[in-house]
């Protein structure tokens, strides 16, 4: 059976998560791909050497909540009015990576997971320095944050390539620190683009590759043969966290886009195109007539959206963003959502077997909070917001509040009432509203599905 485990997961020593370190950070340039020593044997230790500085060893400290469901005995003893559940607050430190990309500013770019939950964050560069960091900004549906640090001097950069340019078989080298070595180099090539469905980050457009990455190694970089940052390494596929030589990386322009909005805004504005719709397929394509089997295929148009008032149609087929081929619904959900909100986009379509290209203005992501309590009584005392995906997301169910007593947990995503499906807060609420009798929410909890029935 595979695993799937972020690397920040993995390592687990006397209490404390371990997630990766690595090394710090100098500026490079065009160093040429194909190097050699002096006895001429082909090498990578010249570019490694301008590189590696620019990764930077992140370690951490914090305090984390846990919540341990208490018995029936122990609620039956003191009464209906005791607590479900036992909260407690549980230290814990950690270990990831990060690499400088603004040496000026200070600017280091991990993976949300290396820093959440952390009060202290302390980098420490290649050369043994060590600097305090804070949290500039971060984007949880993603896994990006970036830090700066307190009182930069003497740094260096990395360059960020073009994510976008990558080509399945192209070389790539991952630089991190696994279980804890000590700053480790592999080499491989790039296995697959646009990999998503894996049920890490809610925005998933993945870098797959064969170079070895291993728990420990979060937040490391991943670069071509010109030392080129070209992702973020976030995550594997394998049992205990082992390299079975599938890893995975956010892609850089991705993270760009991100931290851009982050060093304008101090906050991620996440840009909405307005488009329901899933992958192009064999079938849709026959039906369609058309003469492709890769895209991302639009079922709806969200009225009022960007999308509707750039002219896109349900039927279309979404095929390239700013010139880049675009292979699925998903790989368009991640680009899309990773752009600023106000940023206009070039979408090329296909519709009617004829291809055309619009621009997209992107509008700004509203606010997908919530009101339980406005829904449903039986709901009071979670907190709620509309998934990008499908669904409701519970994000917190206060212990012992009528939420709780009817079974929501934390990270449920409630994705039907009775068999209707449900995307927002309006369609829940109508869906509730218009149910007379038994209503039934249909809970999706990680890999299974379940019904709770809410009291009249």
């Amino acid at each position: 059976m595979r695993k799937l485990a972020t690397l920040c997961a993995s390592l687990a020593v006397a209490g404390a998560l371990l997630i990766s370190p690595a090394v710090s950070g100098q500026a490079f340039a065009n160093f040429p791909a194909a190097a050699t020593d002096e006895r001429g044997v082909p090498t990578l230790a010249p570019m490694l050497e301008e590189v590696t500085p620019a990764v930077v060893n992140i370690s951490v400290q914090g305090k984390r909540v846990t919540r341990q469901r208490l018995p029936e005995a122990f609620r039956f003893f003191f009464g209906p009015n005791a607590p479900r559940e036992e909260v407690r607050e549980q230290p814990f430190q950690g270990l990831g990576s990060g690499v400088i990309i603004d040496a000026e500013q200070g600017y280091v770019v991990t993976n949300n997971h290396v820093i959440n939950d952390a009060n202290e964050i302390t980098v420490t560069l290649k050369d043994g320095r060590q600097f305090s960091a804070t949290v500039l900004g971060r984007d949880e549906e993603s896994d990006i944050a970036l830090l700066q640090l307190e009182n930069p001097r003497n740094l260096v950069q990395i360059e960020i390539g073009n994510s976008d340019q990558l080509r399945v078989g192209d070389f790539a080298v991952a630089i991190g620190n696994p279980f804890g070595l000590g700053q480790t180099v592999t080499s491989g090539i790039i296995s697959a683009l646009g990999r998503s469905g894996l049920g890490i980050d809610r925005l998933e457009n993945f870098i797959q590759t064969d170079a070895a990455i291993n728990s420990g190694n979060s937040g490391g970089a991943l670069v071509d043969l010109q030392g080129n940052l070209i992702g973020i390494n976030t995550a594997i596929l394998g049992a205990a966290g082992g390299n079975i030589g599938i890893g995975f990386a956010i892609p850089a322009n991705m993270m760009k886009n991100l931290v851009e909005q982050i060093v304008e805004f101090g906050e991620v504005r996440r840009g909405v195109l307005g488009v329901r719709g899933g992958n192009l397929t064999q079938e849709l394509a026959d039906a369609l007539d058309i003469n492709r089997t890769q895209g991302a295929w639009v079922s709806e148009v969200v009225e009022d959206s960007a999308a509707a008032k750039a002219g896109i149609q349900a039927g279309d087929v979404i095929i390239a963003l700013d010139g880049t081929t675009v292979f699925s619904f998903a790989e368009l959900a991640a680009k899309v959502g990773t752009i600023g909100a106000g940023r206009t986009v070039e979408l090329t379509l296909l519709r009617d077997g004829s291809e055309l290209t619009v621009a997209v203005e992107l509008d700004k992501q509203q606010s997908q909070q919530i009101a339980a309590d406005t829904l449903h009584p039986a709901l009071r005392g979670a907190e709620l917001r509309a998934d990008d995906r499908q669904g409701i997301r519970v994000t917190a169910v206060e212990s012992g509040s009528p939420a709780d007593r009817i079974g929501l947990r934390e990270n449920d995503v409630v994705i039907a009432v009775n068999r209707q499906l449900v995307n927002n807060a309006r369609e829940l609420q109508q869906a509730i509203s218009e149910t007379s009798g038994v209503v039934a929410l249909n809970v999706r909890r990680g890999n299974s599905q379940l019904y709770l029935v809410l009291p009249n």
